[in-house]
């Protein structure tokens, strides 16, 4: 694979969707939902199954409670506004989670994000409790690189792309979701505020280091680490803290370059194609980083035969 540096699309323009106008909501009224069941729960929010009330269709709707402690307080409309208009630019992708509404409680002034509810409810983390084979992790990737063609495309970087983060359909079809850490693109040269954002053992090199003009390679540093997990059954680092995580990243930068190999359990079990694709993925320079559109058109996707959403989940 060639490791020359590719220019990257231009970025920092601000998406528009709706016929290129930008997504307004009408900031209805949460009492139009009939809460179901919890689906998850973290600080300062959670998310439930509902039944719109008007329409009799189940959703997910995501509770953005206040931005201060325990979730306490109104909450953070810049970073919820920046969160739907990032989702709501990828619409029309088959595997983005769907935003559909923004409503509020006007009594709380809690905010509710409302989405697609994808039928079999279980994330990605929760199916990979096992190594899965290389044609269906091809099938998997071949899902997650499209979704990130399309949220590069549209001007966005997610910026938490991990297992947990992936909603995995009853027939096995995958769907990137939760925006909350993503950003619209800068222009070249332009340093984003926080540098390390998301989970730590997905995050890049660049960001670890404290490199603020990253872009949107970082997703793909992301993916190959989901790839290398879909592969070897366990998360590719183990890192408590960012120094140990950038000893774990320098001891494997230098396996690369040392040999041209991962020294990983899977990776001589891999077809060349598929190891051109990983470490094209893992490259530490960001600007030799394989993007999702080329990697879609990389041989490993040409085979002829490729199963259709296998049932991997078990």
């Amino acid at each position: 694979m060639s490791t020359a540096v590719r220019k990257r699309p231009a970025a920092g323009q601000e998406p528009r969707v709706h016929g290129g106008k930008k997504p307004r909501y009408a900031f209805t009224s949460i009492s139009d939902y009939e809460k179901l069941e919890v689906l998850g729960e973290g600080t300062y929010g959670e998310v439930f199954k509902a039944r719109d009330r008007r329409t009799g269709k189940k959703v997910a709707v995501k509770w953005v409670r206040g931005n201060e402690a325990g979730g306490h307080g109104p909450p953070d409309m810049r970073a919820i506004t920046r969160e739907a208009g990032c989702q709501a630019a990828c619409r029309g992708h088959e595997s983005i989670v769907q935003i559909l509404d923004v409503v509020t409680d006007a009594e709380t002034r809690d905010v509710f994000l409302v989405m697609e509810l994808v039928a079999g409810g279980q994330t990605l983390r929760e199916s990979l409790w096992r190594p899965v084979s290389e044609e269906v992790t091809r099938v998997m990737m071949e899902q997650l690189l499209d979704a990130a063609k399309k949220i590069h495309g549209a001007g966005i970087i997610h910026r938490d792309i991990k297992p947990e983060n992936v909603m995995v359909g009853i027939f096995g079809g995958l769907k990137v979701g939760d925006f909350g850490s993503a950003i619209r693109a800068k222009p070249a040269g332009v340093p984003y505020e926080e540098c390390c954002v998301g989970t730590r053992i997905y995050t890049s090199p660049e960001q670890l280091e404290g490199n603020g003009h990253y872009g949107q390679a970082v997703d793909m540093w992301a993916l190959g680490c989901i790839m290398a997990e879909m592969l070897g059954g366990d998360t590719l680092f183990v890192a408590e803290t960012e120094e140990e995580l950038l000893a774990e990243m320098n001891k494997l930068r230098d396996q690369i370059s040392s040999t041209g190999k991962l020294d990983l359990d899977f990776f001589e079990e891999l077809s060349e194609a598929g190891r051109e694709v990983l470490t094209g993925l893992l490259a530490f320079n960001p600007d030799e980083r394989i993007t999702a559109g080329e990697a879609l058109e990389h041989r490993w996707f040409s085979k002829p035969k490729r199963a259709e959403h296998p049932g991997f989940v078990c």
